[in-house]
Formats: C-alpha cells, sequence, structure tokens
C-alpha cells in the first residue's frame, strides 16, 4: 500500500488544497497512516484530532482518524473548535504526543488543510516533504489504535482567562469590547469566554458556517473588519477583536476605528511583559516595523528579527527562550504565563490584561505609536521556479552595491528613507514586497527601488494577489 500525494499540497507551514481536486479523503486517510507511523518510530502512540467549521472537515476528520488508527495510534477526538483548542489539548494531557487541527485556516470555503504538532513541537519543511515520502513508500506501520472522545472546551475557556492573572479588576469591569468570529471554529469558544470575562461584550457571527456568509475570515485585510469597525462605533465600545476562520490570528482596532496591525499589537503585549521580565527578548518577522524594534529596545528589552511562518517563529522562540513573538499576519505567542503557540482567544484577553496594567486604553496606547508609512503586503505572482533565484540576484546587486541588507529572510534593505523587504513566500508562486517611510516621497523612492530590483531580474510587479 502506497499513497501519492498532489505535489502541491505538502506546503512548507501545513498541508492545504482545494476539496475533490487536490485534497480528499484517501489523503487524509494516507495523512493519518504517514504522521502516525512517523509518531510510532519516534516512541509516541496518542493523537489528539480537532477540526474547525468548514463543510468538508467532518469527511476528513472521520478519514484521518482511520488513518491514525490503522498506523496503531490512540486517538483523541477533540471535537469541532479553533487550531489553539487542539494545540492546548496537545500541550496540556502528558499522555498525548501528538496532535492534528483539520483547517482550511483563511484559504476560500472549498479549500482544507492539516496543522499538525508532534511530541511538543511545531510539524513542518522538512516533516512534510518526509510524510509525503513515507506515504509514496508506504512505509506504514499497523495496528488497531483505539478512540476516545475529550470534552475539552470548558477546560480551554478556563485556561484563557487565566490571561487576566494581576490586572486590575475595576479596569477590566469598565471595559467594553466587541468582537467578530466571522462564523469561524472560534465562535463557540468566543462565547463561552465572553460570559466568564469581566466588563461588557458584543459578540458578531460566532455560529459556525463554512461558508462564511458575513466576510471572509482574515483580519489582516482591512475590508473585513468592516462590521467590527461600525459595531464599535455604533456602541462606542473601547476596541474590538477579531478573528481568522481557525483562531489563530488576531485582528484588532481601536476606539477610533484605527486598524492595530500585528506589529502594532506586539508593542502594545512586549510593554506589558517586559515590565514584568526586563531585558527578554521579543521575536518578530522581517515584515514588521522598524518602530516595534525600536520600542523593544526603548523599552529595554532585546528585539529580534527572524523568519516569517508560524512554524519558524514557534521553533526560533524554543531556542532563545523568548516570552513574546509575533508576526505582521497576526499570529501572536506568548511563552509568557502560556504554552508558546499562537492562539487568537488568549492574545484578546491579553489585550485587555496589557491595557488594564498599562493603565491606558487600548486607544490611547494605540495612538502613542508613531506615524509610520507604509504599503500593504504586495504579494505577486512568479514563477515558482524563479522566485528564489530572484530574491538571490537581488541580494549579490545589493551586496555589491554595499547596501544595508538583512538576509534573515529575503533581503530587508535600510535606507535613509526607511526600508523595504523583498522575500519568496514558502507556500506560494508568488514574491513578497513591502516598504516603510516616515513621509509619502521616502515610500515612493523605496518602492521604485523594489521595482528597479524586480526590473533587473526581469520581474515586473503586477497586481497584488491574495494568500
Amino acid at each position: 500500500m502506497t499513497h501519492q500525494f498532489e505535489r502541491t499540497i505538502l506546503r512548507e507551514y501545513d498541508i492545504r488544497g482545494v476539496i475533490g481536486e487536490t485534497l480528499g479523503a484517501e489523503d487524509a486517510r494516507a495523512i493519518g497512516r504517514s504522521f502516525g507511523a512517523m509518531l510510532r518510530a519516534a516512541g509516541g502512540r496518542t493523537v489528539a484530532v480537532g477540526y474547525d467549521g468548514r463543510v468538508s472537515s467532518p469527511m476528513l476528520e472521520h478519514a484521518l482518524v482511520e488513518g491514525l488508527r490503522a498506523s496503531g495510534c490512540d486517538v483523541v477526538r477533540i471535537g469541532l473548535g479553533p487550531t489553539p483548542m487542539l494545540y492546548y489539548a496537545e500541550a496540556s494531557a502528558e499522555e498525548v504526543d501528538g496532535g492534528i487541527q483539520i483547517t482550511g485556516s483563511h484559504n476560500p470555503p472549498n479549500y482544507n488543510g492539516f496543522k499538525m504538532v508532534f511530541q511538543g513541537r511545531p510539524f513542518f519543511g522538512a516533516d512534510i516533504q518526509e510524510l509525503g515520502r513515507v506515504a509514496a513508500e508506504g512505509r506504514w506501520s499497523s495496528g488497531a489504535g483505539a478512540v476516545s472522545d475529550r470534552a475539552v472546551l470548558d477546560e480551554y475557556v478556563e485556561r484563557l482567562l487565566e490571561g487576566l492573572a494581576g490586572a486590575d479588576e475595576a479596569r477590566l469591569g469598565a471595559m467594553r469590547i466587541g468582537w467578530d468570529a466571522g462564523n469561524g471554529a472560534a465562535g463557540p469558544a468566543l462565547e463561552k469566554l465572553v460570559a466568564r470575562l469581566p466588563g461588557e461584550h458584543v459578540c458578531l457571527y460566532t455560529d459556525v458556517d463554512g461558508h462564511f456568509p458575513n466576510h471572509h475570515p482574515d483580519p489582516t485585510v482591512e475590508a473585513n473588519l468592516a462590521d467590527l469597525r461600525a459595531l464599535v462605533a455604533e456602541k462606542k465600545l473601547d476596541f474590538g477583536v477579531a478573528f481568522d476562520g481557525d483562531g489563530d490570528r488576531i485582528g484588532a482596532i481601536d476606539g477610533e476605528g484605527r486598524v492595530i496591525w500585528g506589529d502594532q499589537l506586539l508593542m502594545i503585549y512586549a510593554e506589558d511583559v517586559l515590565g514584568k521580565l526586563p531585558g527578554a527578548t521579543v521575536i518578530a518577522d522581517v515584515k514588521a516595523s522598524r518602530a516595534l524594534f525600536d520600542r523593544v529596545a526603548q523599552l529595554g528589552g532585546r528585539p529580534e528579527m527572524w523568519k516569517t511562518g508560524h512554524s519558524l517563529i514557534k521553533s526560533r522562540m524554543k531556542e532563545t527562550g523568548a516570552p513574546l513573538a509575533g508576526e505582521m499576519s497576526g499570529h501572536v505567542f506568548f511563552k509568557d504565563a502560556y504554552y508558546g503557540y499562537d492562539d487568537a482567544l488568549y492574545a484578546g484577553v491579553r489585550l485587555m490584561a496589557a491595557s488594564a496594567r498599562l493603565g491606558r486604553s487600548v486607544t490611547e496606547l494605540r495612538g502613542a505609536m508613531p506615524a509610520m508609512i507604509n504599503t500593504p503586503e504586495l504579494r505577486f505572482q512568479v514563477d515558482e521556479s524563479r522566485k528564489f533565484p530572484a530574491v538571490e540576484e537581488v541580494r549579490a546587486r545589493l551586496a555589491d552595491a554595499g547596501a544595508n541588507v538583512d538576509a534573515t529572510d529575503g533581503v530587508r534593505v535600510s535606507t535613509a528613507d526607511g526600508w523595504w523587504l523583498l522575500r519568496a513566500s514558502n507556500t506560494q508562486d508568488v514574491l513578497v514586497a513591502r516598504a516603510e517611510s516616515d513621509s509619502e516621497a521616502g515610500l515612493a523612492r523605496l518602492v521604485a527601488e523594489v521595482d528597479a530590483q524586480l526590473a533587473a531580474s526581469g520581474i515586473e510587479r503586477g497586481e497584488s494577489v491574495g494568500h
């Protein structure tokens, strides 16, 4: 018995494809057989399995569980919920050796996929390629694993509430907050959470609907925050929090309707965490604003710029012992008083706690940030065979020219006008660019530099494409 996956579904951070085209039940069964075999070989046996609210998720879950059991693994089914609830089930139970969440994250409704944890660490990159080889070569173990169900939702919500520990209760009780679950998998957990939180809370779209009838569940796209912004304005709320489809990425707006982007949220969290842990390392990805790195240093912390990708950041946190990390995309990771994985519900709770501990409203904290002028993420298609070589050509030309280049992940170039970034996406045939300055004229010069470097490699920056 062997199984050949469609090549495009084995991605850098997860497995993801289009239902009925590149991904189906047989693939899910083979993922179970292969992951199970790898876990058994490493001395593990028990796997927690959860799924999001997509229409195809129950079908994939059924097949995945069959595959895991056939590999000889025992399965703990935790049911429908956000990805961080699966991470919690894996991290909090000593007898669980691995975890798999079936989720299409923020992709369109016809997509689905798998995010995996292996003996307490992210399962990505070379692991996923090895899983593909195990399936193709039929290196499967055999057995008859047991299956059990575990109701973890209430326990998970209880753990989220611990994020308020030590925050001023009067300040928390006075808060008025809007929440938008976007019909994603975080909805039921959010409803239970706000029922227990101090303050006043108004929720949007907490019913799970895999067709996403109200707006697409990606809080990094400003258009998707329109309903939350309207709610905050209408009810004069203090701030609003939004989630992506599987609840591991956060978006936020302040009381004046301004977006608080991922790196700006990290500035708030860093001030709170560094107050307790002076001198600690705070990690952010290469797309983050220079204002964040400067702010962490100003607060006495050690800022570190790292590669984009939730699995890469989680691994780097383990290596450095950093208590806090984050990405522009809204993945925020707390090791301080938590487990170090990305959990948007917990990040929402910690935003309340940070505001209360710092004694300033979220709107005041956002208003105090420097006004940087930047492009959104500019994502444009380029042939898969050219994306990494093109970035390398740009790096070599800049090195020859004596430019100030950080090559942590692609090229991030600092100039008198600010900085610009060019990197290859790990998950698509896409190059990603971003630039930031303190003036419109400076930003225009930076974008012109990006375009000139692309042109020198025979690439034209076309229309921006989605994730």
